[in-house]
């Protein structure tokens, strides 16, 4: 089942996940439905807060990098098929020389800006079939579960751009906190509740 995607300017988009036990109902549907409507999105990567759930959850394949130019026959082969579910992750540790690359968000359609992040991380977390993994990745497969891991931690790409770049794209994300915005997949916009 393909779900909303939520919108910049939610609250559960700026809130620290709480970690799931591995009876949490129906995780097994759940994780389905998130890589269904991660691929109708055309994403490499979902968290759970990007569907309403402030649950320390997400999802990563990066198949879609694999055309990505300038990548080394290696990197390729590396992302091509990597899919992977991380349930309560804990980074370890990010190592090596930061580096620009270019972000952009399910949440944030419409932007992208170069975000400087380290080449390597090492992860501890629960896979799919609830075994405990403690692994390393470098390069983009890094790049996109530090992305995922920030935002169950309840920051965005956008928090990790300088000052100048942020205002200017600040209009932009006021319009899509309003719902003034143009998605090719469903999203689900914040409507504060009026005071009585």
């Amino acid at each position: 089942m393909i779900l909303p995607i939520v919108a910049y300017g939610d609250p559960v988009l700026r809130r620290e996940a709480e970690e799931i036990g591995q009876d949490y109902e129906n995780l097994s549907v759940l994780i389905d439905n998130m890589f269904e409507t991660m691929e109708q999105a055309n994403g490499v990567g979902l968290a759970a807060p990007q569907i309403d759930l402030s649950i320390r959850l997400f999802i990563v394949d990066t198949t879609p990098f694999v055309d990505s130019k300038g990548l080394s026959e290696e990197e390729k082969n590396e992302m091509n098929g990597f899919r992977e579910v991380f349930i309560n992750p804990i980074v370890i540790e990010e190592e090596g020389k930061p580096w620009a690359f270019e972000e952009g968000c399910l949440s944030i359609p419409g932007i992208n800006e170069d975000v400087r992040r380290k080449p390597t991380v090492t992860i501890e977390y629960y896979n799919r079939e609830w075994q405990l993994i403690e692994k390393t990745f470098s390069g983009l497969i890094a790049r996109v579960i530090q992305h995922e891991y920030d935002h169950i931690e309840g920051v965005l790409f956008t928090d990790k751009i300088n000052a100048l770049k942020r205002r200017l794209i600040s209009r932009k994300l006021e319009s899509i906190s309003k719902g003034i915005v143009d998605a090719n997949y469903q999203m689900k916009f914040y409507k504060p509740r009026k005071a009585k």
